[in-house]
């Protein structure tokens, strides 16, 4: 990789000195580490060294300031609350100018994290209670945020989850159809199209008043949660890089697309796509029994739309990027983006015909 990782973790104020770093984790954006040291009395840690992929962000300081400013805030939260904060939160190793991060001569920009021993994530929720898990530690990082001034903070990516805009990204590429494959796609177009009005409806509340805007995670997949090795719960959500302003329908609503489809995300064979409504039931219950006290009745109102919604919006994104010749999402084969598209909007249509079902769940546990 063309660099010194001890010169690199010596940058930092680790506790202890540097005996190796490892490959760590399966994320796909960042250069990810987690480096072994001996500390003066003989015992060893370990640290998590990463280096902040620039392609993906622009403004690494930007990043950096929001993942200061969340954590320190989480941090005395957890104090406050009897918690333990060198787990239930990501805690940032300064660099040894005081820095949060350290930038090297060519550009590159590194930071450090505490390791978060005796807990792992998982790629795949191995059981509804780590469902349930999952959805709680989410809802906790919302509610120990919930007044935090979100606008203290940058937006590392703008417009991320603003779904009108997403709607108008669709029709220019459209309109533009650079690869001619807008006539092969007529039945998808028809599915954006049949759905325009709704793109609207939570930028609108938003614009309204009606729904506040909230530190947001913005990246609620199932593997950005710890789960504890002995008690199955869920410690500590990871992955900051996308906090920013939004709403805390953005969070319910991606978690439940990502996590309640039962095949892959590029699956081929349609009749393994369907919504599972009891993972919904189990997410829902996690969810909102740590989350019911802060969230306005509207939100609440919106929960299974916003799923809808964000599930909509996903295959929406995979539709244009296929239309402009797949330049963003990374393919592996002929139509991949097509087929990831197909695979969101099979169940944005299931999630319509069971929303009366959804609905109830909600106010089940609301």
């Amino acid at each position: 990789m063309g660099c010194d990782l001890a010169e690199i973790a010596g940058y930092f104020r680790l506790d202890g000195d540097f005996l190796e770093a490892c490959p760590c984790g399966l994320g796909h954006i960042h250069d990810t580490y987690a480096v072994c040291v001996r500390e003066a009395g003989g015992a060893t840690c370990r640290y998590i060294l990463q280096r902040i992929n620039r392609n993906v962000f622009k403004n690494p300081e930007e990043l950096m300031h929001n993942i200061e400013a969340v954590t320190a805030y989480l941090r005395q939260k957890i104090i406050d609350a009897g918690g333990d904060p060198e787990r239930e939160t990501m805690n940032l190793i300064p660099a040894v100018d005081g820095q949060t991060f350290y930038r090297t001569c060519d550009g590159d920009y590194w930071r450090a994290y505490v390791f978060i021993e005796g807990a792992r994530t998982y790629e795949v929720a191995e059981s509804l209670d780590h469902v349930y898990s999952a959805a709680n530690a989410f809802g906790r990082f919302q509610r120990l945020l919930s007044d935090f001034p979100a606008d203290r903070l940058h937006e590392t990516i703008p417009d991320f989850h603003h779904t009108r805009k997403r709607f108008e990204a669709f029709v220019e590429a459209l309109e533009r159809d650079v690869e001619n494959r807008a006539q092969s796609i007529k039945a998808e177009i028809e599915f954006v199209l049949e759905r325009a009005e709704d793109t609207s409806i939570l930028v609108d509340l938003l614009a309204q008043g009606q729904l506040p805007e909230r530190v947001t995670h913005n990246d609620t997949k199932f593997n950005n949660v710890m789960i504890d090795d002995e008690t199955g719960e869920g410690v500590c959500v990871i992955d900051l890089d996308t906090v920013m302003p939004g709403l805390s329908l953005y969070d319910f609503g991606d978690a439940v697309r990502s996590g309640a489809n039962p095949a892959a995300e590029d699956e081929r064979d349609d009749s393994k796509v369907w919504f599972d409504l009891d993972i919904f039931d189990r997410f829902t219950l996690g969810y909102l029994d740590v989350a019911r006290n802060f969230l306005t009745p509207t939100e609440v109102e919106y929960l299974p739309f916003s799923a809808r919604l964000m599930t909509f919006e996903c295959g929406m994104r995979f539709l244009t990027d296929h239309l402009d010749g797949d330049v963003y999402f990374k393919v592996h084969r002929e139509n991949h983006n097509l087929d990831r598209c197909r695979n969101q909007f099979k169940m944005v249509a299931d999630m319509e015909e069971k929303f009366d079902q959804m609905e109830r769940i909600v106010e089940q546990y609301r």
